[in-house]
Parts: structure tokens; sequence; C-alpha cells
């Protein structure tokens, strides 16, 4: 991604390419949180930009783009749209409303619990692609709205994303840089993660538990359901438990074995389908696996293709390095301040560009103040990276990539979560979980 100097002369014109990349940039995000243009559309026109102005050649668009996270999202999503055939998310979403006896605010704690904890064993990702749809099937069977809860889940995913080294990308890309373990990402991460989590459900609780209500009578209802009756192909649910559980052995043996999880995840979805097709006839099988790809968020997947290279155009024009020297430049290598200035400037840039990118950029910069802060203060600022980048992920619907597979599956489901609203709850309650993290990073390393 460097040799932004060599490129200059190909912007059109012979503008500045920085300037140019950061037009094309403030103009993609203004028309996305206008909500005018499908966000998919307006990504795919941006990311075109940046290569037709000569930001981008064509290569370097495409090195730009995540394929890790592509094949990692498309694969699950074929998982989950043939193993919800089965009836497996309904039986698990009755289940859950009956252990809190189908109260709204019993369930909200209950979901947003159960996001954090699979989003810190799996990857936040795949954990939404698996709670949202049953988030949407409880509040349904309760005449409940959803967005509370599917803010709720996308907040709880991206905390608990933070507890692990496979939970969330930035973590993932951190750990394999530097050489961090599973262990060292759970000691020094999780405990601050378990500490927002609960601090964040007290305004969830003011903002909407305390009013969410539903009828005695729908309540009695969804208590009467038999959840076993939910399961209506138990050769597929058995197919579907057996590939989910070899997908996730392979997502925490991933790293050992030099594996990636978009080939765990495409790996998965293949033996799957393959499942599904045996002993059927040609004709059958093209009809199952058109409707098994027909259920992938396609919309969220080529925004993602989209919005990876604008980051990459404004990457290569060097955007991303200046805003991390300046960083280093106003700190002038004091350690605290260094730090605290990691966590804030990664939370608030990580609310606005995808933080996979910007964590890409920052990890040879923090790897090169070394002898500045002195090598055995390095983990702290690892620490604050990872902080900042997997908490600043909740501040806006661009932030991470589980904020947007739920936003897919709400909009399917007719209830889309709109850009600046989500924003401007979210951004604050951002803010807060930041504020904790600084404490934190103070009372344990500094």
């Amino acid at each position: 991604m460097h040799g932004a100097t060599h490129q200059a002369s190909q912007v059109i014109l012979g503008l500045s390419p920085l300037l140019v990349a950061l037009t094309i940039f403030v103009a993609t995000y203004a028309v996305i949180v206008t909500e005018r243009i499908n966000r998919a559309i307006v990504a795919l026109l941006g990311a075109g930009v940046m290569i037709l102005t000569g930001v981008l050649h064509q290569n370097e668009a495409f090195a730009g783009i995540d394929f890790n996270t592509i094949g990692l999202l498309t694969g699950m999503m074929v998982i989950v749209a043939i193993t919800q055939k089965s009836g497996v998310f309904q039986y698990v979403a009755v289940k859950s409303a009956k252990l809190v006896k189908a109260d709204p605010w019993g369930l909200m704690a209950m979901l947003a619990l159960v996001t954090a904890v699979f989003s810190a064993l799996l990857d936040n990702v795949t954990t939404v692609l698996l709670v949202a749809p049953v988030a949407l099937l409880i509040t349904d069977a309760l005449r409940l709205n959803p967005y509370p809860y599917l803010f709720a889940i996308i907040f709880a995913s991206n905390i608990g994303g933070t507890a692990t080294l496979i939970g969330d990308p930035p973590n993932i890309m951190i750990g394999s840089a530097v050489g961090l373990t599973f262990n060292e990402f759970l000691f020094n991460l999780a405990p601050v993660a378990l500490v927002v989590l609960f601090l964040t459900l007290i305004p969830l609780w003011w903002f909407w538990g305390r009013k969410l209500s539903t009828s005695l009578e729908l309540r009695a209802q969804v208590m009467g359901f038999d959840e076993r009756a939910a399961i209506t192909d138990v050769k597929l649910l058995k197919q579907s438990l057996a590939v989910t559980a070899l997908t996730i052995a392979g997502f925490v043996f991933a790293h050992s074995l030099g594996l990636e999880p978009a080939t765990v995840a495409m790996t998965g979805a293949a033996l799957l389908l393959l499942l599904r097709a045996l002993g059927q006839s040609a004709e059958h099988q093209a009809e199952q696996v058109h409707k098994s790809f027909a259920e992938v968020e396609w919309v969220t997947i080529f925004f993602f293709v989209g919005l990876f290279v604008v980051v990459a155009g404004v990457e290569k024009a060097g955007a991303l390095k200046l805003a991390a020297d300046a960083l280093v430049g106003f700190t002038g290598g004091e350690l605290a301040l260094t730090a605290y200035v990691i966590l804030w400037a990664s939370a608030v840039i990580s609310a606005v560009v995808d933080n996979i990118p910007f964590v890409a950029t920052m990890i040879p910069v923090i790897q090169n103040l070394g002898p500045v802060v002195g090598q055995e203060n390095l983990n702290t600022l690892w620490w604050s990276l990872a902080l900042g980048a997997c908490l600043g992920g909740n501040g806006s619907l661009v932030g991470a990539s589980a904020n947007l597979v739920v936003a897919g599956f709400a909009e399917r489901a007719g209830h889309p979560i709109r850009f600046l609203p989500f924003m401007l709850a979210a951004f604050p309650l951002m803010l807060m979980s930041i504020a904790v993290a600084h404490l934190y990073l103070a009372w344990r390393y500094l």
C-alpha cells in the first residue's frame, strides 16, 4: 500500500491524491448518512470513482478488499441460511424467552449477555448472524419493536468481541502482527469488557428497557409454546449442528493451523451444502443451492467491498498515516499520554471508518514507538489500540462489520436501522465505554 509519491502524477488533472481521496471519502459518507440512496450503491460508486480518478490502480483496489472478512461473512451466511431451515433458531428463541418468563427487559439483557459471550468465543460477526434472526423472531411473537433489541445485540457483540484474540478482526490483526496469545488477550481485556457490558445495560434499560411492555396474553402465549415443536427437520438439525461445531472448532484452532477464518467458514458452508445435496436429484440440488445463496445478505457484502476500496484510497493517499504521525507528534512519546491518545483517537476514527484498515495502519506506527516509550511498555499501547478500535466500532453503523450485518437483517425484516438516529444514540454510549477503558488503563498499567 506504499508508493503514493510515484502515483501522484497519474491522478486526474494532476490534482493532489490526498485531496481527491478525501473528497471522495467525505462525499461517500455524506450520501450514506442521508440514506437517500442504498448504501451498497454509494460505496461501490465511491470505489469506482477512486479508481477512475487515478487515486488507486484497479490491482490496488482489489488488494484493499479484505477478502478474509468477505469470505467469513459469506460462508457463515450460507451456514446460517441452511441451519435456520431446521427450526433451531425458533427453538432457541422460545427457550430464551421462557427462561426470562417472556419479560421484555429480561429478554433484552439475556440476548445481550448471550451475544457478548458468543462474540468472545466465536467472533462478533458470526455471532450476530446467529443471534439477530432469533431476536427478530421473539420480538415478532411478543409484538415488540425489534430496534432496541438489535441495538443491544450490536453493542454486546462489539464489547464481547473485545475480550479475546478471535472475537474481533482488529484483535486478530494485532495478535498475529505482535505474537500476542489468546490467553494474553483474555487476561488483559476480558475484565474491562465485562465491566463495560454491565455498565452499558444501565442506559439501555433507561432508554428502552423500562418502557418496553407487551400484553399478558402474548407473554402467556409465548410461555405456552413448545420449543421442541419448532424443530421441523431433525436430520438437517443434526447436520447443521455438526457442521457448525466443526466450523467453530476451526475458528478456535485456525491461528495455530495457519488458516484464515474465511477458509474455515467457506469450507463449512461447502460441507453443509454437500450434506444437503447427497441423494437428491440434480434439479432439486440446483434449487436448494440457489435458495441457500439467495439468503446471503448481498447488499451488506457489496457495501463492504465498496467501503474497503474507498478506505484503501484514503490510506494510499496517505491520510491515515498523516493521522497516525500527528498522533505521535502530539504526545512526544510520553507513555500515558500516548496510550490515552491512541485509545480515544482509535475509538473516534473506528466509529467513522471500518476499524480494520485503521488498525492495519496503526500497527507499524506503534511498532516504531518501541525506542521512544520503551519496548517493555509497548503492550500497554496494544491494549489501548485494541480497546479503542473494538469498542469504537459501536459508534456508528459503519464502525464494525457486525453492525452492518445486523442492519442487513433488520432491513430484510422491514425494520431498517437508520444511520443518523443510530449514531445519535450509539456515539455517546460508545464514548462512555471508552471512558471506562481509560480508567482501566490508568488503574492497571499506568
